[in-house]
Formats: C-alpha cells, sequence, structure tokens
C-alpha cells in the first residue's frame, strides 16, 4: 500500500500556477527521498531561500507519481535509489503526472554514464549528493528556468555519452539557429543567450526550442551532443 503523502498544509502552499511565472513566487517543489534525515536536511536547505518552496515529500516512486498529479511542483528532486526502483527509469512518468515539471536527480553515484541516462530519460540534471546544498539551490534555479543542471564535470561527459545519438539527415537550421546552437554550446543559458543575441527572453526561448526540434534532441544538453555528431559543432 502507498504510504500517506507528506504534503504541506494548504495555506502554506504556493499555487502551482504562480510558482513558476511572477514577481516573489516560489518554485514549488516535491522531494522525493525515502531517508528521513536526508529529506530533512534537503528542506530546510531549500525552504530557507526566499524563492524555493518544499511543499511535499514522497517516499518511493508509487508515492511520488500520486503526489505529482495531485501537488503539480515545478520542479520535482528525485533521489535515484528508491525502496520500488530506480528514480531515474521513473523520469518520463514523473513529467506525464505533472506537465510542465523539470525533474532533478540527486545521487551518490556521479558518472557520466549515470549524468548520459538523466539526459536521455528527459531528466533536466543530476546534482551530487556529495555536493553542498548551494549546488542543489542553484541546480533547481535552473532546471525551473529550462536550464541543464549537472554536478561540475559531469556535463562533457554526458554530453561524450550522447554523441552516439542523430537527427534527421534533412535537418536544417536558420543563420540564428545556428548561433544559438553555438551559444549553448559554449554552456550558456537562455538568458545570456538573449543578452548576447540582443534579443528578447522570449525570442531567445523560442529560438532554443527550434533548434531541439530540428534536431530531434529532448534536451539542450543533447541538442550539443547530436550537433557535435553531425559535426555542426566542434
Amino acid at each position: 500500500m502507498p504510504s500517506t503523502p507528506q504534503v504541506l498544509p494548504p495555506a502554506e502552499q504556493a499555487a502551482p500556477d504562480t510558482a513558476r511565472h511572477g514577481a516573489g513566487a516560489h518554485i514549488t517543489l516535491l522531494l522525493v527521498e525515502d531517508h528521513d534525515m536526508v529529506a530533512e536536511a534537503i528542506r530546510l536547505a531549500l525552504d530557507r531561500t526566499d524563492d524555493l518552496k518544499v511543499v511535499g515529500r514522497s517516499l518511493s516512486l508509487q508515492d511520488a507519481l500520486r503526489d505529482a498529479a495531485l501537488l503539480r511542483p515545478a520542479v520535482v528532486v528525485l533521489d535515484r535509489r528508491l525502496p520500488d526502483g530506480d528514480g531515474i527509469a521513473a523520469i518520463a512518468a514523473l513529467k506525464a503526472a505533472a506537465p510542465g515539471a523539470r525533474v532533478l536527480v540527486l545521487t551518490g553515484e556521479g558518472t557520466p554514464a549515470v549524468a548520459a541516462q538523466v539526459a536521455e530519460a528527459g531528466g533536466s540534471g543530476l546534482i551530487l549528493k556529495a555536493g553542498n546544498l548551494a549546488e542543489l539551490q542553484d541546480g533547481v534555479r535552473l532546471v525551473a528556468a529550462g536550464e541543464p543542471a549537472f554536478s561540475k564535470g559531469l556535463l562533457s561527459g554526458a554530453l561524450d555519452r550522447l554523441t552516439g545519438r542523430s537527427a534527421d539527415p534533412g535537418t536544417r537550421l536558420t543563420p540564428r539557429e545556428r548561433e544559438t546552437l553555438a551559444l549553448l554550446g559554449d554552456g550558456l543559458g537562455t538568458a545570456e543567450i538573449s543578452q548576447r543575441l540582443g534579443v528578447a527572453l522570449n525570442t531567445a526561448r523560442n529560438h532554443v526550442q527550434r533548434v531541439l526540434e530540428k534536431l530531434g534532441a529532448r534536451s539542450q544538453l543533447e541538442a550539443v551532443a547530436v550537433a557535435r555528431r553531425q559535426g555542426i559543432l566542434p
């Protein structure tokens, strides 16, 4: 039987649609972690900020699917090893349960292979448990903004692992989309791309989205990997 969801009182929750946008709004989080001490430390670290709010905690993948559908968090912070399975394998189902949610994986196994698995499954990032809590806070903010967030040293390794995937040979990028792709390859986020190109943030997001669609990629990380495989990027 699934456990009772650990959900904060409604008065303390941020509304799901205001959690992603608006001045002063919180980024709402669902924490999926079965160890009480670890979960409490993470919750305190996230809740002490002005812009992050843990609205629920799940003890298993089964509970997480139910809670994600109920709470509609902006970000799911997901432990990899849970009593009922591997968190990476549940990423797609979690995103289906809470459309628009980003998934940030926490793990003690920080290898390029694991990072590539997260990216291939549709996850937005991977943070090592051996890192500091500030890195986790920043990672949550990045993925909530639609940017990838991988612990130091894992991003380039994940790209190398992903370069075996190729796009449709008929894919054609416009000059502006190639500029956008080059900036993604340099590790820039959407806000930085908008500044470099001198366009509005929404315009930059549209450029990035079209690059992903044309390369058949599900994330910025995978788009760069595909482009390197195709020889579009060095």
